[in-house]
């Protein structure tokens, strides 16, 4: 049986991962797998059932907890639920980052992830997709950019969402962020050995996502003649 093409961008928060693994997506005819939304959507399963700081509570709250997607793959469903909007918020972000960072979270959604690409072509986003995740993936991506242009994209992004704030607390929770990702103990940020780095500072997503489909190109795994 052929095997499944993987593909795994990794990078710290704001570096435009998810954009570029969506629209790779799209061009490839892959599932996009938003791993975050997954971390998120079980931040807000926690808060909203003051679990957050309640080991035993939080053991089975998980082993309720149902996660789903649409067919799109576009949409996150927590015990039937659409929380697509409301996991998006700053306070959110910042939950999710010390959630992710707890082993039984990180055991549970690691093992979904991996069911989803043993059944088909994905690619997946993350911060240890190419070094946990998916070790075997064929593509290997580390997408960098520095602080102040990933600011600047994640105020654009809140703005759209209609959620008020400024370039000063955007970069102060994001270089928080990246300590808090970076320092923690299980499945910490880090570039696979095998990834080739891009750093998005000063890229269009245009040029960003040539550069990409050049390397899978390059690895006989697609063809822009198909």
């Amino acid at each position: 049986m052929e095997r499944q093409l993987q593909i795994a961008i990794d990078g710290p928060a704001g570096a435009g991962k998810s954009t570029i693994a969506k629209m790779i997506a799209d061009k490839l005819d892959l599932l996009y797998l938003d791993t975050g939304a997954m971390y998120r959507a079980c931040a807000y399963y926690l808060k909203q059932n003051n679990a957050l700081d309640d080991e035993k509570k939080m053991d089975e709250l998980l082993e309720q907890m149902e996660l789903n997607f649409d067919e799109s793959g576009k949409q996150i469903f927590l015990n039937g639920e659409n929380v697509s909007a409301v996991i998006r918020t700053p306070e959110i972000s910042e939950l999710t980052s010390k959630v992710s960072s707890n082993a039984k979270v990180r055991k549970i959604l690691v093992h979904k992830q991996q069911q989803i690409a043993g059944s088909r072509g994905v690619i997946m986003d993350g911060r240890d997709i190419g070094t946990v995740v998916l070790p075997e993936a064929q593509v290997k991506i580390f997408l960098t950019a520095s602080l102040e242009s990933r600011a600047q994209r994640r105020l654009l992004d809140l703005a759209q969402k209609g959620i008020k704030s400024d370039l000063a607390t955007v970069m102060e929770d994001l270089a928080k962020r990246d300590k808090q990702d970076s320092t923690r103990e299980h499945s910490p940020l880090k570039q696979a050995d095998d990834a080739v780095v891009i750093d998005t500072s000063e890229m269009s997503i245009d040029d960003v996502i040539k550069n990409i489909l050049l390397i899978i190109e390059n690895k006989g795994l697609f063809s822009r003649n198909n």
